[in-house]
This record gives structure tokens, sequence and C-alpha cells, in this order.
């Protein structure tokens, strides 16, 4: 549903969204794409993906398969496989995950933990990229 460069693929996939001027309170738990523009508290999972956008604010602790933030996030972070924090993310929690990337500009205050291993691309991309230092 993401891609790589913290933006929506296919803003049509998702099941929720909470739009800029929502303010909601609760558990949301599900299994489908989540978007959420709007402010939300309480707990937050899916099976799915989660885009937090620029100006959205999450008080809640966060599971799902793949996260993009580019709002703030208070609460833990939980995610199986793919993290990406945009320049304006702003995250106080600590935070599991299996895949991170990071733009200039973000800020997280947590600790971090590697749970999983790197995907087979991003394996093969770093091998090369030693490959390359080594021969020069």
């Amino acid at each position: 549903m993401f891609n790589r460069e913290n933006k929506l693929e296919k803003f049509k996939d998702a099941e929720t969204v909470i739009g800029a001027s929502i303010k909601v309170k609760g558990n949301f738990h599900g299994q489908g794409n989540i978007i959420i523009e709007g402010a939300l508290e309480g707990s937050l999972k899916t099976d799915a993906s989660i885009f937090i956008g620029e100006k959205a604010k999450v008080i809640a602790s966060v599971e799902a398969k793949d996260l993009i933030v580019n709002g703030e996030v208070k609460g833990s972070v939980k995610i199986k496989n793919y993290l990406s924090l945009g320049s304006t993310a702003k995250i106080n929690g600590d935070i599991q995950y299996g895949e991170l990337s990071i733009e200039k500009g973000a800020i997280i205050n947590g600790q971090l933990l590697s749970t999983g291993e790197p995907s087979k691309k991003t394996a093969e991309k770093e091998d090369e990229k030693e490959n390359k230092l080594t021969e020069e």
C-alpha cells in the first residue's frame, strides 16, 4: 500500500480513514489498512498498514505490519515489517521494528529495538555497497 518515500500509493485500499477534522478516543483493532490525518487517543492495532499524516496526533500504543509516520505519536510502537519516519515525524515512546527508515528532521524520544532481519532486497543492496567499497 505504501512506497518507501512516505507517500500513499493506493488511497482507495484504506479500510479506515480518520480525517483531519476528526478527534476520536477508543481502541481500534482491525485487519485492514488505516489512514490517520486527525487525532486518535487509545490503542491502534491492525494486521495491515497504517499511514499517519503530517498534522495527525496519535496518543496510543500502535501495532501494525507496516507504518509510515509523518505526524506525532505518543506511545509504544511495534511494527512487524517496515517503519518509515518522515522529516516531520515525532515519536515519544519505545519502538520495535523489522526495517527502519528515518528522514532528517524526524524526532524520536525512546528506545529503538530491531526485532527482525532486513528484507532480502535490503540485504542484497547492503552487500552490493560493501563490494563496491572493497573493490575501490
